[in-house]
């Protein structure tokens, strides 16, 4: 199924987070309602939880988590020039960072965004899920900046975790729009396709997928689209 591309303004909102971090469940609470809010108002806000593998070796090992999502998370520090890394962290549309639980911050930044000018670029998502452990993503881009990376993620919603260990020792977690598949491709032409590894648990019903194109320059992200999964 083909999905329609973004009409307007919209939010990409990046989130990294861990479960071995004591102060990241408001955080990712925040980001469900984001998610949740955005749906009922059909707005452009598409929601991703990347979880980071630098609170593993402190209690308790993320299994969410990846080492490619800490190297996203040191590019943007190195982009803002903030000093090393921390969690939550939030960033929207590439261009403003905060500390992930800041509602008012979060609220901000998102109506800003959505409120703004429509995406420069236009982003169109065809997918075919593939099986238990393959997605196929073809995409059209219209506009892209002259360079310029398209990432690609399937991110899913509802799930529950038992800690056992670390700072979050004896809580079930819930979190949403957790990224289980990712992957960054440079927009050398308008078109293409972008095949995701995905893990044998993963609930196509409760999953999506979001492109979204990202300057390489100031990192700004200027265009993004989603499409359920369980449509493909």
């Amino acid at each position: 199924m083909t999905n329609p591309s973004t009409d307007g303004g919209f939010a990409v909102v990046e989130m990294f987070t861990s479960q071995g971090c004591n102060s990241c469940p408001p955080a990712e609470e925040l980001l469900s309602e984001i998610e949740r809010d955005a749906r009922v108002r059909g707005q452009n806000v598409f929601a991703l939880g990347f979880h980071v593998d630098y609170w593993d070796d402190l209690g308790w090992p993320d299994q969410f988590a990846d080492a490619a999502y800490t190297a996203r998370q040191e590019a943007y520090a190195r982009a803002f020039g903030t000093r090393g890394l921390y969690t939550p962290q939030m960033v929207v549309n590439g261009s403003v960072e905060f500390v992930g639980s800041d509602r008012r911050r979060a609220a901000d930044a998102i109506m800003s965004a959505v409120g703004s000018t429509a995406a420069a670029t236009q982003v169109t998502l065809s997918v075919a899920n593939l099986g238990n452990d393959r997605v196929m993503v073809d995409y059209r881009t219209e506009r892209p900046p002259e360079r310029a990376t398209l990432h690609v993620a399937v991110v899913e919603r509802d799930l529950t975790s038992d800690i056992a260990r670390g700072e979050n020792a004896g809580r079930t977690l819930r979190q949403d729009n957790v990224v289980r598949a990712f992957r960054s491709v440079g927009l050398d032409t308008g078109r293409g396709q972008v095949e995701l590894a995905t893990p044998p648990d993963l609930d196509a019903r409760n999953a999506s997928v979001v492109g979204y194109v990202q300057e390489d320059g100031d990192r700004a992200i200027v265009g993004a689209t989603a499409i359920e999964l369980s449509t493909a």
